[in-house]
């Protein structure tokens, strides 16, 4: 079980305020935490090193740029040893149609997030890389067909 780093309402402040907006410069930071902009920065780069920060990136509309589909795909292996999870995790890495993926309980071993284009996109995807992988005994994808959430926010930090 990972250790539970304890904050103070600064770095919950600090936190929920970065979460909100990434690119915030250091004295608005400051101001909307009530700390001194030498202060915030030293937290700042506190809860960097900490690894509670774990980067900052540009939130793009996949949508907007051409990827009408979003699937969810659940994999199974053909074996279950090491070997063969390792050989998986390699595959996924080098897809980057896979935006996330899960080791999982129940049914299936993995469950991914990916995109594509279109549904001829999906279906290479499916059939000619996932499918045709020694790795993989059988999949199983679901479509979403309208996003009612979309929030990448930790609610114990003021999202």
């Amino acid at each position: 079980m990972q250790e539970t780093i304890e904050l103070d309402g600064f770095d919950t402040k600090l936190l929920a305020a970065l979460q909100n907006d990434g690119r915030l410069a250091n004295q608005d930071l400051a101001d909307k935490v009530g700390l001194s902009a030498s202060q915030c920065s030293r937290r700042r780069t506190r809860l960097e090193a900490l690894g509670l920060i774990a980067g900052y990136h540009a939130r793009l509309d996949e949508r907007k740029l051409g990827f009408g589909v979003i699937a969810f795909i659940q994999v199974t292996l053909a074996r279950h040893s090491r070997d063969n999870a390792r050989r998986f995790a390699e595959l996924i890495a080098r897809e980057p149609a896979i935006q996330q993926a899960f080791a999982v309980t129940g049914d299936a071993d993995y469950l991914l997030r990916v995109i594509a284009t279109d549904l001829a996109a999906l279906s290479r995807l499916v059939s000619d890389i996932l499918l045709a992988h020694e790795s993989v005994a059988q999949v199983r994808s679901s479509i979403a067909l309208d996003r009612l959430k979309d929030t990448l926010h930790v609610p114990a930090v003021g999202g």
